[in-house]
Order: structure tokens, then sequence, then C-alpha cells
């Protein structure tokens, strides 16, 4: 399926698939320095970014938090406030705000003249309809909730044309920042109002962000152009009126090596997600690197606590134990990533630092296993009552380090006794055969962000509709309480101890096995590319981009 507007703008695209093609036969270890600027600012300009997926669907609510697809949606549309990468809120589509005193209720002011690109206004009335299908969805019709919007939303109601005012049943602390989340992207009211199959259609999701889409073709590319019109940006960026660049071309190119070899080569301006250790021979080469943290979950394994053998605190507390980071990150990873704290990342407000309760002790680890009967044979391997203690990891294909740390943690479980086995699947296959809670996944890797600690609650157990990522229920009364607690703070400084004690205990009940702190989103720029922005989520932002000549 294609769908184009201007025919110069997809031959374009063609030309660079022709010179892709040719690329692929000299990708290189990058012999030589990059091109540099001139230091010019140059006005207008064409990016070609290369990705190595576009995801599955189009569907704005199905498909706004994809790590793929969400760096599309991040320029079609807008927010309605900004989240840095240190959780800092600054004002964006909404120029202010207040909440009443116990976190149920908050007015939205909007700023005036923002609009869709087909004209209309991003009102209070559009802004309702976002604010409700974001929260429920239309699950008969395919649409989903938005993962993570929190489950406590009650109604949105247009005070006058430029006001909000949103309801929940409980206190939502979380509410404000979660807005500037990725999956809480502002669409067109007739957009919204479409069957799921029409929303699919890319062409057809108008949004009010700084470029709209010029062309797409499934499974291949999009091609973004600027809107001349645009004036609204987040305030936290200092820049007045439209994009400086012409054009953002997204290309779909699945070998990690063609992607990295177009930007050595100037085809293309940004390859996304090179290997991590190439990261340090293209710095010395000159050419840009950035590999943001976002603000969620680290990466780590939930365990499922209904299939055997992590139905038994003693053997998920020996993974905990029987992983050795320290070998992760210096065998996978470079300097810019950093280990483990907690299962959130230390720079989300409210982190606090429980690395002790799973610290390498392989001797510790080993008696934990002696004492819930699983005794290792002559060759090592472990067993109980004739069953083999064995384990199927998935690795997780959102994550493109993810089959290499995999292998390292099989090898180390190896050595404690366990037998592992590896199971990679692509996205879509990943996405239909992966999920939590399901009896054939005991270990779901996790790779998952989130912008306020408050939605934590949403994940640990079914409550208020709840993810339940142990595949606990509410048959764990401790956890489910901290949860609630946590959900319902009126304040920060009520909410940190209560988080502190909420980390500590998931930790040592065994229920998540962090790995390291994450950092999915890597990229590798032309030093012609400057101006780039990273916001709480780690999206490369190109509204104030420019290129040098």
């Amino acid at each position: 399926m294609s769908h184009t507007r201007p025919r110069r703008l997809w031959r374009s695209v063609a030309a660079l698939t022709a010179a892709l093609a040719l690329s692929a036969g000299c990708a290189s270890s990058g012999q030589g320095g990059a091109a540099q600027g001139n230091g010019q600012k140059q006005e207008g300009g064409d990016v070609t970014f290369l990705i190595d997926s576009l995801g599955d669907t189009w569907i704005p609510n199905n498909s706004a938090i994809s790590s793929f697809q969400g760096h599309i949606w991040g320029h079609v549309t807008d927010k309605l406030v900004y989240v840095d990468e240190n959780g800092e809120v600054s004002p964006w589509v909404a120029e202010s705000w207040e909440q009443n005193d116990d976190a149920t209720q908050f007015t939205l002011h909007l700023r005036d003249g923002v609009t869709f690109s087909d004209g209309s206004p991003v009102d209070a009335d559009a802004v309702v309809a976002n604010l409700d299908i974001w929260a429920k969805g239309r699950p008969d019709d395919g649409i989903n909730p938005i993962g993570l919007f929190p489950k406590t939303y009650q109604s949105a109601t247009a005070v006058d044309p430029l006001t909000v005012q949103v309801s929940f049943n409980a206190p939502t602390l979380g509410f404000i920042p979660t807005l500037g989340y990725h999956g809480s992207i502002l669409i067109s009211p007739e957009t919204l109002a479409l069957p799921a199959e029409e929303q699919a259609d890319l062409s057809n999701d108008i949004g009010s962000g700084p470029f709209t889409v010029a062309s797409w073709k499934e499974g291949d590319s999009v091609v973004l152009e600027k809107r001349d019109d645009y004036d609204w940006g987040p305030e936290a960026l200092d820049h007045d009126g439209p994009a400086t660049l012409d054009t953002l071309t997204y290309k779909l190119v699945a070998e990690p090596s063609v992607r990295t070899a177009a930007v050595q080569s100037g085809q293309a301006q940004v390859a996304y997600n090179p290997s991590p250790q190439e990261l340090g021979p293209f710095k010395e080469q000159g050419f840009t690197v950035a590999a943001p943290r976002y603000l969620g979950f680290v990466n780590g394994f939930a365990l499922n606590t209904q299939v055997a053998p992590f139905n038994d605190v003693k053997v998920r507390q020996a993974v905990q134990h029987g992983i050795d980071r320290d070998q992760i990150l210096s065998t996978v990873y470079t300097d810019d990533w950093l280990p483990a704290e907690s299962f959130i990342q230390s720079n989300v407000p409210g982190a606090t630092d429980h690395s002790a309760d799973f610290a390498f002790d392989p001797d510790k680890a080993a008696v934990l296993l002696d004492e819930a009967g699983w005794k290792a044979g002559a060759d090592g391997k472990r067993s109980k009552d004739g069953t083999p203690l064995s384990l199927t990891l998935y690795p997780n294909p959102y994550l493109a380090t993810s089959k290499s740390v995999d292998e390292l943690v099989a090898q180390q479980l190896g050595d404690l006794g366990f037998t592992v086995d590896i199971q990679a699947y692509d996205v879509v296959t990943y996405g239909e055969k992966v999920a939590i809670g399901n009896p054939s996944v005991p270990a779901y890797e996790v790779t998952r962000s989130f912008i306020d600690a408050g939605t934590v609650a949403g994940v640990l157990t079914d409550a208020n509709n709840g993810e339940d990522w142990f595949n606990l229920g509410q048959s764990d009364p401790e956890l489910t309480q901290l949860g609630s607690e946590v959900a319902s703070s009126v304040s920060t400084d009520e909410r940190a101890p209560v988080l502190d004690e909420l980390q500590g205990y998931v930790l040592q009940q065994g229920y998540f096995v962090p790995l390291t702190q994450i950092v999915q989103r890597l990229y590798l720029q032309s030093p012609k590319l400057k101006g780039v922005t990273y916001n709480g989520v780690a999206y490369a932002n190109f509204y104030t981009a420019y290129l040098e000549g």
C-alpha cells in the first residue's frame, strides 16, 4: 500500500532506495573522518532517517507508543505538555493548568490559535475528544486505550473554547506529566471518528504538529514535509515559527551496517540503533552519536509468578543474584550505560537505590536454589523431582542489544544450573506470541517508558484494570496496598517514602529482575546535522534541527 502527494518526494525515496542498495555492498567499519559542516546554518534542507522497523499499524492509539512509529507521531502531532529527560514538565498546547487539593480535578488552559493541519482548531472540544479516546479507546472497533494513561479517568468537559476540566475518581498526581507521554498525541476529532481501518491509513491521520505526511508506503518509508504556518512549539525548546528543515524521510533499512554505512557516505543523515560498540569509533571519526536515557523502567525481566519455577520466591531471588550486570555492561555496552539501581531508571523523580537487593552473588544464588529443592546433577544442571530447572528467554526486538544481553544471561544462569533456551522473533511475531501473563512466557523482558512514577502502580497488579506484570492479580495484599498508596498520593512529598518502600518490596520479593538502565534509542548522525533535541522518552525531535552547509 502506498499513498503519496508530491511526486518529487516519492521519486527521491526511490533514488534513496537504489543508493542504499549500492551501499549495502560497501558497508565498512568506517575508515576516514566524517565530512564536517562549514558552521553556516542552511535554510531548508532534507533529512533522511534510516530505521529498522515501521511497525504494523498506524491507528494512532495502537501505534503511538511504538519505539519506531513514535518518531513519526512526534513530528506530525503535538502534546499538551512537554517533558524533558529529567521529568520537568513545561507548557506546550496547554499553556497553564491547575489542580484541586486532592488531585482529582485538573483545569487545562489551552493556547489560542493552535490548529490541526486541516485548519480545524485545537480547542477544548478537540482536547476532550482526545482525552476520552486515550482513556477508553474503542475496543469493539479495534482501537485500544493508551497504555499507562490513568485508569482513574472519569470525564473531561469543555468549559469554554480554551478551557478543559478533567475529573478523576481518585487522586491522580501523575496526570499532567502523562500528557507528555508519547501516547498522548493530539489528533483531529475528524480522524478519531473514523473507523479503525481508515485510521490505519496514515494519510488520514491529521495532527497539529510541525510536519505533515507527504507520502508513505507501507513497510518501506514515510516522508514528512514542514508545515509553514506552525508557530506553537514547546516553550522549553525556545524556537518560534515553523521548522527549518523542509522534509524528513523515514526509510526502513533492516540491516544495521547498511544504515550506518549510508550515514558515513552522506546518503542519509541519521541511522537509528547502531551497535553500542560502534559508538566509540564513530565519535572518533567525527560523527555525532546520541544515547539519551529515557524516563521509565530499567531493562529487566518481569517474572510470571504463576509459572514454575518462578512461583517460588527463592528461585526468583536466585535469578536476581545470579546475573553479573558488570559483565553485561562491559561486554555489550559502553560508558553511556549505567547499572540498574531499582526497577525504574535513576533519572525518574522518586527513584531510589535498591541495588543491594539484587547484587551479583552466585554463591548466594546457589544456596537459594538448593533451599528451593533444585539439586545439581553430575553435569551441573539442576532438577527437582525429575523436572529440569529450565527457562526460555524471548529477546525484546524493540531493544537492539536484547539478544546479546540474553545470551550472556543464559550463560550466567547456565553456570548456576539452569537450562536456558533463547527464542527470538521479529517485531510483529513478538507482539503476537510474547505477552505478559502468557503461561509460555516465564520471564517477560521489559523495555517500557513512562513519564511519572505514579503510573507504576498501573502495571504491578490487576487493580483498576492494571497490566498485572507478575501475574499476581491482587493475591499479594502488601503489593496492592503500596501500589494504591503510590497511585493515590496527592503530592510528590507524600508519595516519595511510599514509592521508595514499593521499589524495595518488588525487588525483595524477586518479582522483577533488573539488568541495566536502558538506553533504548541510539542515533548516529551526520556532523552537519545540528540542533536535534531529545525529550523525556528519548525521541529525536527535528523541529529545532538544521543542516550546516
